[in-house]
């Protein structure tokens, strides 16, 4: 009886329909494919100034540019090449590049890295539900589902409630399948 209770409880809210976005911009629309994904390969981004792919330290592209890149290549499962975009932005702390950290590691494998550079993130963002969300995505793929819960109690609180970080979280709980984007 105290187990229906409980489980009644926590699958209740779960019953709400999936809100329609994605993470890196509230949209289900995929990172629209740049000359970087079209004409270069590996650990190389296209740069606008030279007209050829580069090391993307070495490239003019700006902080936001840098992210929305590592994005699109980890769209494309190019997490390793992700990571190279990644390491060369220039401000390591930045919560949201900790958090693309955080998302290329678990894609890889790398739970325990993943797991620490979500942390970081939230230490320098509490409100970063984007981050908040892919590591209780990560909890619920380790069957840490009462991690995972927590978070997505966390999510609402800061506000996030109906956002793509809490719905596909939600989504992620009640189907023991996480989402990606």
């Amino acid at each position: 009886m105290r187990f229906t209770s409980l489980a009644l409880a926590i699958a209740l809210p779960f019953t709400m329909p999936m809100a329609g976005f994605a993470a890196g911009g509230d949209t289900t629309t995929p990172p629209t494919p740049s000359d970087t994904t079209k004409k270069c390969w590996g650990k190389r981004v296209w740069d606008e100034d030279t007209q050829k792919c580069v090391k993307p330290e070495e490239s003019s592209l700006s902080d936001e540019q840098l992210l929305q890149t590592a994005r699109e290549l980890a769209y494309l499962d190019r997490f390793e090449d992700a990571q190279a975009v990644l390491a060369a932005h220039p401000d390591q702390t930045d919560s949201r590049v900790l958090t693309y950290w955080g998302f290329t590691h678990r894609k890889l494998g790398h739970s325990s890295e993943a797991k620490d550079y979500y942390t970081h993130a939230i230490a320098q963002d509490p409100d970063n539900i984007l981050a908040r969300s892919y590591m209780a995505q990560g909890f619920v793929e380790t069957g840490e589902y009462a991690q995972a819960l927590a978070q997505w109690k966390e999510i609402r609180a800061r506000g996030g409630d109906g956002t793509w970080a809490e719905a596909s979280l939600r989504q992620a709980i009640q189907t023991g399948v996480t989402v990606n984007y």
